[in-house]
């Protein structure tokens, strides 16, 4: 029997396992983040048959912490013209959200410790899903910030295009949660854990799993949607005029939220802490600590296909970026909520078997069309025309053409330009 923690088992703990459980969370996600640089160069350069950093420490394995260490010994400049106070500010702006949304992730089932029982979670809200989601969208101010108060063209231009691609990938994303409500009737991310018990949301809403999957990557800014810093385009985008310690708070800002979106998915899709099949038949496997180690494994699949993805795919125009977020994933996440509410309605009174194989047979025809409205919006051609080229008129160096207009004030002909 597994002991899933509920809303009830949460406000009793006392203030020393608070800070204790505040502190872990902080230590996991900073020493995920140190992991998962050294492991994304690493898995870049076997991809790309390289060898990586071997340097610094065993095999290269010390090289973040002395990237830590190179950057906070660096000195912080301050370019002439910036807005001070916000160009301090937004560095912390974008990284304090990322630690915050952690707060409600559940890493495992109630323990005891030093004979007090309670859950592996910090805390948890009735709606604890839309917290997530709020906390993570006041990261992008920090971002738009950043970009406004360097007193710069290029790291402005990088700031809007978070802007917008936070606003465009925030709303399939929430949509996606939406499915997810309806089959679980609550918001409480524990619980939502606890729904999962029998089948695993992934093989109920595969569709939301797919466009979740692709909006937690354009959220977190991962290639291949980093258009926000797009450094063939942009010099270095919203952290150009950035060095020392707060660029690395925004680096540290974007690996959290690479972890938080990954814990996200594993709750709402992958039950949670609790083991695969048929490693859940173990005696034992989902109770006490070992779920903790279900839960990293999880959210390091998720992990290693954003490095995978950085490493295969090119980055794309801006307008076949926002022509998926807009034209695909918002249509077709509206229309899938929309399916699963008549499924729920329509088997009310039916038995959950027949309910669990209705979904998995529409979620999978659903899937298949998605995965095809997708191939079809990326290969659709350019929109833009291209520009009309000057032709030389009479002679072997090219002329630019007249204004618009300009034969109305003047009948003059043009004189031709000789080598003379």
């Amino acid at each position: 029997m597994i002991n899933f923690p509920t809303l009830a088992s949460f406000g009793h703990d006392t203030w020393w396992i608070v800070v204790g459980k505040a502190v872990a969370i902080f230590l996991f996600l900073v020493l995920t983040v140190l992991v998962a640089i050294l492991a994304e160069r690493k898995i870049m350069a076997r991809m790309q048959r390289r060898l990586g950093p071997n340097r610094v420490g065993p095999r290269g394995a010390l090289q973040s912490l002395a990237d830590g260490v190179k950057l906070a010994l660096k000195e912080g400049l301050i370019p002439a013209g910036v807005d001070k106070p916000i160009y301090l500010l937004a560095p912390i702006i974008a990284v304090i959200p990322a630690f915050t949304a952690f707060a409600v992730i559940p890493l495992g089932p109630s323990v005891s410790i030093f004979g007090h029982h309670t859950p592996l979670q910090l805390t948890d809200l009735p709606v604890a899903v839309l917290y997530i989601l709020a906390i993570t969208s006041i990261g992008v101010y920090g971002i738009v910030l950043a970009g406004w108060s360097s007193g710069s063209t290029y790291p402005l231009l990088g700031g809007l295009r978070s802007t917008a691609q936070v606003i465009s990938y925030e709303i399939a994303m929430g949509l996606c949660f939406a499915a997810v409500f309806l089959l679980s009737a609550t918001m409480s991310t524990s619980e939502i854990i606890a729904s999962q018990h029998r089948h695993w949301f992934i093989l109920l809403l595969l569709p939301s799993f797919i466009i979740y999957a692709i909006s937690m990557v354009g959220e977190t800014n991962r290639a291949p949607f980093d258009l926000p810093e797009a450094e063939g385009e942009l010099v270095g985008g919203f952290h150009t005029e950035y060095s020392s310690l707060k660029f690395a708070m925004f680096m540290l800002a974007e690996y959290v939220n690479m972890t938080t979106v990954a814990a996200l998915a594993t709750t709402l899709f992958l039950g949670g802490w609790m083991a695969p099949w048929p490693l859940s038949l173990i005696p034992g496997a989902n109770s006490g600590w070992v779920p903790v180690l279900w839960f990293t494994a999880k959210v390091w699949v998720f992990m290693f296909v954003f490095i995978w993805l950085r490493t295969t795919l090119p980055r794309l125009r801006y307008d076949q970026f926002m022509g998926l977020g807009w034209r695909v994933l918002i249509p077709s996440s509206l229309t899938w909520v929309m399916i699963v509410a008549l499924i729920r309605a329509l088997t009310l009174n039916s038995s959950d078997t027949t309910r669990t194989l209705v979904l998995i047979a529409t979620g999978v025809l659903t899937a298949v069309a998605l995965i095809g409205g997708i191939v079809i919006a990326m290969r659709a051609p350019a929109e833009a025309t291209a520009p009309p080229t000057a032709k030389p008129l009479g002679t072997a160096f090219p002329v630019p053409p007249l204004p618009s207009g300009a034969g109305t004030r003047t009948s003059a002909r043009t004189p031709e330009v000789t080598n003379a």
